[in-house]
C-alpha cells in the first residue's frame, strides 16, 4: 500500500503551454519561469495557429461573445508551444498562469504569467489546458506524431531503463571507449542520436504558414 501511495505521489504528467503572440517578446523570460517551476519542457515547436485549429483548441468556447475575437487574435502572429511535464503538470500550470483575465490577475495573482506580461482577459500571454483530458486532445492538435502517456516512475522507470535504455547506452560507451574520441561527451551524444532504437524526427518546424 505504501508504495502505490508513493508511485502516485511522484506521478508525472504532461499539459501543453501556448505562449501567445502578444507574449511572444517574452518567451525566454517565461520558459526560464516554467524551469524554475519544476517543469520540463519536453517538446517546443514555433507556429502559426490557423482560425480552424484555435477554433479546435478553443471548442469549449464556441458560442460565446469573445469567441471570433479569441481565434482571431490566436491566429494573428506567431505562438510558442510547449509539452511541459511535471508532478500535477495541469493544475501546477494553471495555478502559475494565472486568472484568464491579465486585469483580475494583477489583483489577485500579482506573481502570475498573466498578471506579469498579460493586458486584459484576451491578450493575457499563455494558455493552459484546464483539465488532463484536454491536456491530451490540445497536445495531438499542434503535436501530431507525439504519443501521450504517463511518464514511467518508480518501478515501471527502473524495468523501462533496463530494458530499453541501459543495453542502448551499454552499446554507446563501448565504441566510445574503443574510439577514444577527442570529445567524448559530444561523440556519445551524436552516436546516441544516430543509435536511438526509437529512431526520433528530430526538428523544429512551422504548423502553417502565415
Amino acid at each position: 500500500m505504501e508504495e502505490a501511495q508513493s508511485a502516485a505521489e511522484v506521478y508525472v504528467e504532461r499539459t501543453l503551454a501556448l505562449i501567445k503572440p502578444d507574449a511572444i517578446d517574452n518567451a525566454n523570460e517565461i520558459e526560464e519561469i516554467i524551469f524554475r517551476s519544476g517543469f520540463t519542457i519536453v517538446q517546443k515547436r514555433k507556429v502559426y495557429l490557423s482560425p480552424e485549429l484555435c477554433s479546435d483548441i478553443y471548442a469549449a468556447h464556441y458560442g460565446t461573445m469573445f469567441f471570433p475575437s479569441l481565434t482571431a487574435f490566436m491566429s494573428s502572429g506567431p505562438t510558442i508551444a510547449m509539452v511541459i511535464a511535471r508532478h500535477q503538470a495541469v493544475e501546477y500550470w494553471r495555478e502559475l498562469i494565472g486568472p484568464a483575465n491579465s486585469v483580475k490577475a494583477k489583483e489577485t495573482h500579482p506573481g502570475s504569467l498573466r498578471s506579469l506580461y498579460g493586458t486584459d482577459a484576451l491578450r493575457n500571454a499563455v494558455h493552459g489546458s484546464e483539465t488532463s483530458s484536454a491536456a491530451e486532445r490540445e497536445i495531438q492538435f499542434i503535436f501530431p506524431d507525439a504519443t501521450v502517456y504517463p511518464i514511467p516512475t518508480g518501478q515501471d522507470a527502473i524495468t523501462y531503463l533496463s530494458k530499453f535504455v541501459n543495453p542502448t547506452l551499454l552499446r554507446g560507451l563501448t565504441k566510445l571507449c574503443k574510439q577514444k574520441p577527442t570529445d567524448p561527451i559530444i561523440w556519445l551524444a551524436d552516436w546516441l542520436i544516430a543509435n536511438n532504437p526509437n529512431k526520433p524526427n528530430i526538428h523544429e518546424g512551422l504548423l502553417e504558414e502565415p
